[in-house]
């Protein structure tokens, strides 16, 4: 089998009232380098993969098993190279990332048995919610549901222009720590406005209705519970679109925060804002502008350089 490479890109999940069911992808990416060869080798590379397991304990080897498990076969063993640029446990779907990436490696080794719905419903199961991993499969905007019967999800085009700042602070953020702070039961006041506003927030982007975004990411499921552990969050959720936000949400578990902006327009006000704001906290992070990623997980093969349709070693790169 040629070498291959599966790159999955982060996400932002919830963005305001979609919790565990909305989502986007952002372009920092997980990349595993794959080789098939007589003995399974794990080698996680870069400093931000230091100290996760080099076997197969490892979370995106065990992800690999997934697809095994699933149609029922052993996976071939292989040499399995990691990096990301995704930092963990900041609220951009690191975990989901590897496991999107592990899952199509898995599948890619098998010769593919799982189409792109079976990767998504092994993902989600697995993940326990579709929010994250169905854009760092498909890439875009992704409305999904998980239930008994299956992972039902849209592909949203992300609006012409709408692109998003990310401040990433330095300090981590554990997703089981954030979720523990939720409550268990909800008023009917709070379901009808959680349900009310996630309908508005999908409409309004599938309509690049950008000047509904401030009014439809308010949220009051999880975002209230979870301000006491990122600080500075609720100044941004209440002041951003002062400063050029779009409209401003936690993006997953957080600690990071998501803004949206208007890509045609200078983002420095806003990247003053949110630096005062972590300033103001004594915190230290980064702000950063990045478009929506399009492009989910893609697989690459490095062709055989004797093809003559494929002179060298030029990459092909294969979109799911």
């Amino acid at each position: 089998m040629t070498p291959f490479t599966v790159r999955a890109p982060a996400s932002s999940a919830n963005l305001g009232p979609g919790f565990d069911s909305l989502g986007l992808s952002v372009p920092l990416f997980t990349t595993l380098r794959v080789t098939k060869q007589d003995v399974t080798e794990v080698v996680p590379l870069g400093a931000e993969l230091e100290g996760t397991p080099a076997d197969e304990s490892n979370y995106v080897y065990r992800a690999m098993l997934l697809a095994a498990r699933r149609v029922g076969r052993e996976l071939p063993p292989a040499r399995v190279e990691i990096e990301t640029e995704v930092p963990l446990a900041r609220g951009l779907g690191s975990s989901a990332a590897a496991l999107v990436a592990g899952i199509v490696a898995g599948n890619e080794l098998l010769g593919r048995p799982l189409d792109d719905e079976a990767v998504l419903d092994v993902a989600a199961r697995e993940e326990g919610h579709p929010d994250n991993v169905a854009p760092a499969l498909f890439g875009g905007i992704v409305v999904a549901t998980l239930d008994r019967l299956g992972t039902h999800y849209v592909r949203l085009e992300p609006p012409a222009h709408l692109g998003v700042t990310v401040l990433i602070p330095d300090f981590e953020l554990s997703t089981s720590k954030a979720r523990a702070v939720l409550p268990k039961e909800y008023s009917r006041a709070d379901a009808v406005h959680a349900l009310s506003h996630a309908a508005l927030l999908a409409a309004a982007l599938s309509q690049e209705r950008l000047d509904l975004l401030r009014h439809a990411m308010q949220d009051y499921i999880h975002q209230i519970w979870r301000a006491p552990l990122v600080p500075g969050l609720s100044d941004i959720l209440e002041e951003a679109h002062r400063h050029g936000a779009l409209g401003a949400a936690l993006s997953g578990a957080g600690p990071t925060v998501l803004c949206f902006h208007d890509a045609r327009e200078d983002t420095g006000r806003l990247h003053a804002y949110l630096r005062g704001v972590m300033r103001k906290n004594g915190l230290t992070g980064r702000v950063e502008d990045f478009p929506i990623d399009t492009g989910g997980t893609v697989v690459s093969r490095v062709q055989d350089a004797a093809s003559p349709s494929s002179p060298g070693a030029s990459r092909a790169p294969e979109r799911r």
